[in-house]
């Protein structure tokens, strides 16, 4: 690689400089025009190109991409490339990325190199990439050092087809599963969608790759679990729920870019919300990176919240807000963009802070130094066999066991006739944001996984009915197939088609006819296992009572027939929780844990106000004693750290995880507090009649709110210490006094 002589590098072209300097000196070399560039991207193809590309077959597609002139797309100096890689195969992707850095050393005036993105939820969005659990499956591992290893290796395989940023994770706080996105996140509470966003952004920044978590903020609330819908709430609700996962991600994990949301605050649109993007952003929690749109969203300040005139003036608007980078192609950014710089109705102060935030986070990748990659190793590292183990790892963790009377399962050794049954059994269902190529081939259904670990049984299976739809055509031959056999499983649930981007629902029941194809399983008298496959949380009235046992796998990777099959036969200890409560009737939503006391009742006249599943829910083979909760010191000052401790004890005869969950309630405050929240949790694996000491460090200071003047404080008083298996699993409580 040739590298330039240091007596004819200009001082940004000398890796040895400190990076800020290095900025200031390219910045004072660009021309107006090439400082606008740097805010505006380009997808490979025009609009109307890409809608019938994206239709076309996976060949097609490969081929279109390559024939792509690169040598104009790098001229042009667009700071953003998006989607570029997505349909290459790890090889081919390297070579296209080390082809388009070539072009701009070799065709642009001062070879300032573009920003490759695209998504990276549960797994880089590209052809042959690993695909992991979908992240609620994630969260319900409750694991933030194995979701760290995952990223991790999502940042690897990103960064060998030569991705440098990708546009996750998803960190909205999911307080109402209607939402379609709901999938996409890390579930209801502020705290372990924290502790999962830090793992997240550090697994995948440690590899040369920027994160982009998203979207800032409170984007899935608004209205009935509408996703993008306006939103009007408190300074205090979005400070102490929607915002702290942000937060930990700038402050702790160190996320170099966020994503501004669709939706409006109070009325200001999100992507142009000085107070988000400026004030509390960069001004409370020093972010120094830089802040993308959603696609879209500085053309929607003009065309759909309609507090722009033109394009022009919602793009000034949005920079001078603080937003930087316009996703996934230049237009509010564009020639006439320009000219408002240039006739001073767009301030240059505010377009060279934005660009120095953004080459700054170039130099910081050594897109400068060196943008190439290798495509040996790119073809090596993506989809590796120690990825895949990691997968099915994640997907043991991730599946939660509701529900299991008279212990149906684990399976007894002596089943000999097995009915899978439904139409997700054979069905390679990934979730959102997975390539729409992924070769079904290399997903372990459910069906695929029961039939490899149940050699010498005999696997029956019937499709039943459609995901969607009202045919009951199908239900004799599962009917009859479920009669004929000892044990019946049934797989149910959601697929992209029912639920994701823009899918919001209003009814959480299973589509179609599938809660009719359980009861109809059911009603044989043969002992019925309900497997659920989706994002979010599923009402079960009409069925729930029938069966024997449901199993929760999510989207649960390509690993996933695997691990659930090895947990319905027990070789595998399910000890996922729940991150999201599940209603017993939509009705009740939204529904979430940590809610403020009531000024009346709880109940409704006709059903009862508690869930069908509380946060934190899950349950094991084995069983689990808590015991001995030591609180020191009792009493403690404001500034002080209180420890808390107890014994755990695998009390039954298999080995298993358990999840030991910590909450707090301030009993007596100026302001009503919630009834309980999540302080911190600890995973926890034992052998039978094995006891471990559990121990939580808690800052006295996470024991605060904001006040009436949305001021930060610590009261003084007495607080409920309480530590169980769920939140509503209570095992041990005891005092703490802050004084």
């Amino acid at each position: 690689m040739y590298t330039q002589p240091k007596e004819t590098q200009l001082p940004y072209q000398n890796p040895d400089l400190p990076i800020e300097q290095r900025v200031e000196d390219l910045l004072a070399r660009m021309t107006l025009e090439e400082k606008v560039a740097q805010l505006g991207s380009r997808l490979p193809f025009v609009e109307a190109e890409w809608r019938q590309w994206i239709q076309s077959p996976l060949e097609d597609r490969i081929a279109r991409t390559q024939a792509q002139p690169f040598d104009q797309i790098a001229a042009s100096g667009v700071g953003q490339l998006s989607l570029l890689l997505r349909e290459l195969p790890p090889r081919l992707a390297a070579e296209v990325t080390n082809t388009v850095h070539s072009s701009v050393r070799q065709h642009s005036r001062l070879g300032i190199p573009p920003i490759i993105h695209d998504e990276g939820l549960h797994g880089v969005l590209a052809n042959d990439a690993t695909s992991f659990p979908q992240s609620i499956g994630m969260a319900s591992s409750w694991d933030p050092v194995l979701l760290e290893q995952v990223a991790t290796a999502i940042g690897w395989e990103a960064r060998t087809r030569g991705i440098r940023q990708l546009l996750s994770p998803t960190i909205n706080v999911a307080r109402d599963p209607r939402c379609g996105r709901t999938e996409e996140t890390y579930g209801e509470d502020p705290y372990l969608a924290s502790r999962m966003a830090v793992a997240f952004v550090k697994g995948v920044q440690s590899q040369g790759v920027v994160t982009t978590p998203k979207h800032f903020a409170a984007n899935f609330v608004g209205d009935g679990g509408r996703d993008s819908n306006p939103i009007h709430f408190s300074e205090r609700l979005l400070r102490e729920i929607y915002l702290p996962a942000f937060e930990a991600a700038v402050r702790e994990g160190g996320a170099l870019s966020l994503m501004a949301a669709y939706n409006s605050l109070d009325g200001i649109p999100c992507s142009c919300h000085h107070w988000l993007l400026t004030d509390l952003l960069r001004g409370e929690w020093g972010f120094q990176g830089f802040v993308v749109s959603d696609y879209g969203s500085v053309g929607h300040i003009h065309e759909y919240h309609r507090v722009a005139a033109t394009r022009m003036e919602a793009g000034q608007r949005a920079l001078e807000a603080g937003l930087e980078v316009e996703l996934p192609v230049t237009d509010c950014f564009g020639p006439s963009f320009v000219e408002g710089v240039r006739q001073g109705r767009v301030s240059e102060e505010a377009l060279d802070e934005a660009v120095r935030r953004i080459l700054w986070v170039k130099f910081w990748l050594g897109l400068f130094d060196d943008p190439f990659t290798d495509p040996d190793l790119a073809e090596r590292v993506n989809h590796a066999e120690h990825h895949q183990a990691l997968a099915l790892e994640t997907a043991r963790e991730a599946i939660v066991l509701l529900k299991n009377e008279h212990h149906a399962l684990p399976l007894a050794a002596n089943v000999q006739t097995l009915a899978v049954l439904g139409p997700l059994a054979d069905a390679c269902i990934l979730g959102n944001y997975t390539w729409d190529g992924y070769p079904p081939e290399r997903y372990v259904t459910l069906l695929r996984g029961i039939r490899s670990r149940a050699q010498g049984v005999d696997v029956r299976f019937a499709q039943g009915c459609e995901i969607k739809g009202e045919s009951k055509e199908g239900f004799a031959e599962a009917v009859r197939l479920a009669s004929q056999s000892q044990v019946a499983v049934v797989c149910a649930g959601n697929s992209p088609l029912t639920e994701g981007e823009g899918r919001d629902r209003a009814d959480l029941a299973l589509p179609g006819v599938q809660a009719d194809l359980i009861k109809a399983v059911a009603a044989t008298g043969v002992p019925t296992i309900v497997v659920l496959v989706g994002g979010s949380a599923v009402v079960m009235a009409g069925w729930i009572e029938q069966v024997a046992a449901v199993v929760e796998a999510w989207y649960p990777g390509e690993q996933g027939g695997t691990a659930v099959a090895e947990v319905l036969f027990g070789d595998t200890n399910p000890s996922g929780k729940l991150p999201i409560t599940f209603p017993r009737a939509v009705g009740q939503l939204p529904l979430y844990y940590n809610h403020k006391p009531t000024g009346r009742g709880y109940d409704y006249v006709d059903l009862t106000g508690q869930p069908l599943f509380p946060f934190g829910h899950g349950m094991s083979y084995t069983t689990f004693e808590y015991r001995n909760l030591r609180v020191t010191p009792h009493k403690v000052g404001s500034h002080g750290q209180v420890t808390i401790s107890l014994e755990v004890q695998n009390t039954g005869e298999r080995a298993g995880g358990e999840v030991v969950q910590l909450y707090v309630h301030d009993q007596v405050a100026s302001l009503a507090r919630p009834v309980k929240e999540l302080k911190g949790f600890r995973r926890v694996r034992l052998q039978p009649g094995e006891t471990q000491t559990v121990t939580f460090e808690l800052d006295v200071q996470r024991l605060g709110f904001l006040d009436a003047h949305i001021q930060h404080v610590v009261e003084p008083g007495a607080f409920e210490v309480m530590v169980g298996s769920s939140s509503a699993d209570i095992r041990l409580s005891g005092g703490l006094e802050v004084v």
